[in-house]
């Protein structure tokens, strides 16, 4: 039934060297010596003929923002490397992998050069896309190859521009709320469907000592993104007008300003735990792995603590998630979700080995590699259509994610800070955090949108 579920889901809404022996030495000293120099001449031939099939010496260069290759995203992509070598030992892949904001500041460091990587990471999000398009930083892959890859419809529209396709999409990505449900439980806490119940449920926690959402404020597109799912729960029909607002500098829909107030009244209601503007990624994942906080918002990538037996067991066993809440008086509901196709990857158009690039490219997303790997290990949606490697052992939070993408009425697709250039990404998540920590009130942020625009 659930494969059924989700086969329906994504067809409506949306991935050594090997040393040929030379042959064996089956002659004897009685053989005539014609006989021997067959046997040579034989060994010869097989020996060129795997020459051959092995091929010149390769060096594919990647560039990741997996820096972990142990668990994760990282691991799937490196396994999935270690196979190619295995089946190409001619090919070796060296892979160089930084954390998302290292990762993007050495990108511009390449693309400003003449050394970019042959296989790079990439957003499929205007605000990253676009630009480096625009500058031929890319190679176009053909839309034909990849017509039985299964990916869902819509995933590499991110990818695509002006009918041409410029990179593959790895995951479904959804924004919410993971919180322990021990933690829940032992304290009579219930998950909030509504966004003053969750209000609410902060200060209960807080009394408890413990922090209630732990937030990656550092990073800043966290909050941003908070704000966008906010924007979707008031009014749903706003995903039309996003692109529009940014197009036009005209963000007069009182729905921006609505979802920045709220934002507001969660950092009054001691949401997030102090100093949150400064919190990295890691430390926020932390405070929720060790227990110090109820619950963690972040994307559906995320799953995998779920299988991370570095994570004590005591949290990892009791991992569940919830999307924002709906808004009172807001058009939108619980099932009215922030979701998008966003990390993938591209070739890079002047690449010395850009055949064989592709070629990896590929092969990671035959679906029966990346999307295979990833959902038996837990780790997150693939783009692709996954439902045939249902195993039955899923973690509950695979379903979870599963049944809130199957039931979504409607998602953000990518979220207002992406939907720009990357100045006005820049721009917005410095006024998301500019927001949360009020150095600007409600109506200063969506005027500071608006002149960003223009």
């Amino acid at each position: 039934m659930k494969k059924k579920l989700i086969s329906m889901l994504l067809a409506a809404t949306m991935v050594i060297s090997l040393t040929a022996c030379g042959g064996t030495q089956g002659n004897t000293a009685s053989e005539s010596d014609a006989t021997a120099a067959i046997g040579t001449e034989e060994t010869t031939e097989v020996a060129q003929s795997e020459d051959a099939t092995i091929g010149e010496a390769v060096t594919i260069r990647v560039f990741s923002n997996l820096p972990d290759r142990t668990t994760g995203q990282g691991f799937v992509e490196q396994t999935l490397f270690d196979s190619y070598m295995a089946e190409n030992p001619n090919v070796t892949i060296e892979v160089e992998a930084l954390d998302d904001e290292a990762y993007k500041t050495k990108f511009k460091a390449y693309a400003s050069g003449s050394d970019m990587p042959d296989l790079v990471n990439a957003w499929g999000q205007p605000s990253f896309l676009n630009e480096i398009i625009d500058a031929g930083l890319l190679a176009e892959l053909n839309m034909d190859d990849y017509a039985d890859y299964g990916f869902i419809s819509g995933s590499l529209d991110g990818f695509s521009k002006d009918g041409k396709l410029y990179g593959l999409a790895r995951n479904t990505d959804v924004m919410g709320f993971y919180y322990n449900k021990a933690l829940f439980e032992t304290n009579g806490w219930t998950v909030p469907t509504t966004y003053d119940e969750l209000l609410t449920l902060a200060d209960s926690i807080n009394q408890a000592g413990l922090i209630p959402v732990s937030m990656d404020g550092s990073d800043k597109w966290p909050i941003s993104i908070y704000v966008h799912d906010l924007m979707q729960k008031i009014d749903p029909s706003i995903k039309a007008e996003v692109q529009n607002s940014i197009a036009n500098a005209d963000f007069s829909n009182p729905v921006y300003t609505q979802a920045a107030d709220l934002l507001v009244k969660a950092v009054d209601a001691g949401m997030f735990q102090n100093g949150f503007e400064t919190t990295d990624y890691g430390t926020a994942k932390n405070l929720f792995t060790n227990a110090q906080s109820a619950m963690f918002y972040m994307g559906s990538w995320e799953m995998s603590m779920a299988a991370d037996e570095n994570i004590p067991a005591e949290v990892r066993d009791n991992i569940g998630v919830f999307m924002m809440p709906a808004v009172e008086g807001g058009k939108g509901t619980n099932t009215d979700i922030a979701a998008w196709n966003g990390g993938g990857y591209a070739v890079t158009a002047n690449s010395a080995v850009k055949e064989e690039a592709v070629k990896l490219l590929n092969y990671m997303f035959k679906p029966e590699n990346w999307s295979k790997l990833c959902w038996e290990n837990g780790i997150c949606m693939s783009a692709q259509n996954y439902s045939e490697y249902l195993t039955g052992s899923e973690t509950p939070v695979q379903l979870e994610f599963t049944d809130i993408v199957s039931n979504a009425t409607s998602v953000t697709g990518v979220t207002i800070n992406d939907l720009g250039t990357s100045e006005f990404k820049t721009i917005s998540e410095d006024l998301s955090q500019e927001l949360a920590i009020k150095s600007v009130s409600s109506e200063e942020f969506v005027k500071a949108l608006e002149d960003a625009c223009k």
